[in-house]
């Protein structure tokens, strides 16, 4: 409302034909008014005084609503991250199982040569056979019907 007063008493000032301090004094109140309204309002925030206006009253159901969805939001963080955890570790285990396994083979590559189980059924008393296995053969004479 001081601004619509200013304003017009700014146009009268003008219509008149000469621009004095006048017109400046009328437009300085109002940067003043604003800086006190600006830090009446931080004031009001600071201290709580603000959550006791009706205004804030008719909001409220819209504030919870935002504070519930950031809770939500958090909390979603806090899942993912945990999930990322556990793809982690579970990658870890999948790469030490793959040694695991790519050891295991080698092992078995190596136990599996002629000369290894050589040295491994020598000690039991078997041998290496010199004359290679007969072949049988199997004649069937009644047919099946």
């Amino acid at each position: 409302m001081n601004r619509l007063i200013a304003d017009i008493e700014k146009e009268e000032q003008l219509a008149k034909g000469n621009p004095s301090e006048q017109v400046v004094d009328a437009v300085e109140p109002l940067v003043k008014k604003s800086a006190n309204k600006t830090k009446q309002g931080l004031l009001s925030v600071i201290s709580g005084g603000f959550l006791a206006g009706e205004k804030a009253l008719s909001s409220l159901p819209f504030v919870l609503y935002i504070a519930f969805l950031g809770m939500l939001y958090i909390a979603n963080g806090y899942y993912a991250h945990n999930r990322l955890k556990d793809l982690d570790s579970l990658d870890n285990t999948i790469t030490e199982l793959h040694i695991q396994y790519i050891i295991a083979e080698d092992k078995l590559m190596y136990l599996s040569k002629e000369s290894e189980l050589d040295k491994a059924t020598s000690s039991i008393g078997l041998k290496e056979a010199v004359v290679p296995p007969a072949k049988i053969i199997v004649y069937n004479t009644a047919k099946k019907k």
